[in-house]
């Protein structure tokens, strides 16, 4: 675990992947560490708002890591595998399209972190083998519930916006709401699964 200041009140730790990144997170929120934020991403956890930097490092070296954190609730999310990059996918994998619907629909996610807008959650759970290329050239405009894959990681577009990934299909689904608490429907732990209809 490396740990790098920013400026007076704000401390990156770095850590060996998402789950990781997660996980300590979880830790930290649970056991009230002083920060006014406390955001995970794939590889680093950012504690802004931290008023003693030095006392927040000694208290880090209490997390354990590898220890996994607490399975969040499910979410099911319905989908219409029409994707524009469906084909591709498939031919990507060896398979035929049914075979993609069917695996990814199998397949239970779990959002790691959020980022690229409100209510975008990464969503780990593939396999690497069925990691796949982002596009050459992003789209000028994915539509808002466009369910797609890059890399490895599973992502749903909560807003229509220019973006690379590849499009499995589409949903309804409300991915961002401010109304709501929290406002993103996958906030970080949220095991998804990913329903055909």
């Amino acid at each position: 675990m490396l740990t790098r200041p920013c400026g007076p009140h704000a401390l990156l730790v770095e850590v060996d992947d998402a789950a990781s990144a997660r996980a300590l997170a979880a830790w930290a929120r649970e056991h009230g560490v002083a920060a006014d934020e406390v955001v995970p991403a794939a590889a680093t956890v950012l504690f802004d708002g931290v008023p003693d930097p030095a006392a927040l490092v000694a208290g880090l070296a209490d997390w354990e890591p590898g220890a996994a954190p607490a399975a969040g609730e499910v979410v099911e999310v319905p989908v219409t595998y029409d994707g524009a990059d469906l084909s591709f996918v498939a031919e990507a994998w060896g398979v035929g399209v049914d075979d993609v619907v069917a695996e990814h629909a199998a397949t239970e996610f779990v959002a790691e972190f959020c980022g690229f807008a409100p209510g975008f959650s990464y969503l780990a759970g593939l396999p690497h083998h069925r990691a796949v290329p982002r596009l050459d050239t992003p789209r000028v405009r994915v539509p808002r519930g466009a369910v797609a894959l890059a890399g490895h990681w599973c992502g749903v577009y909560p807003t229509a916006s220019p973006g690379g990934w590849r499009v499995l299909g589409t949903t309804d689904a409300v991915l961002w709401d401010e109304r709501r608490d929290p406002p993103a429907m996958l906030p970080p732990g949220t095991r998804v699964r990913f329903v055909p209809r």
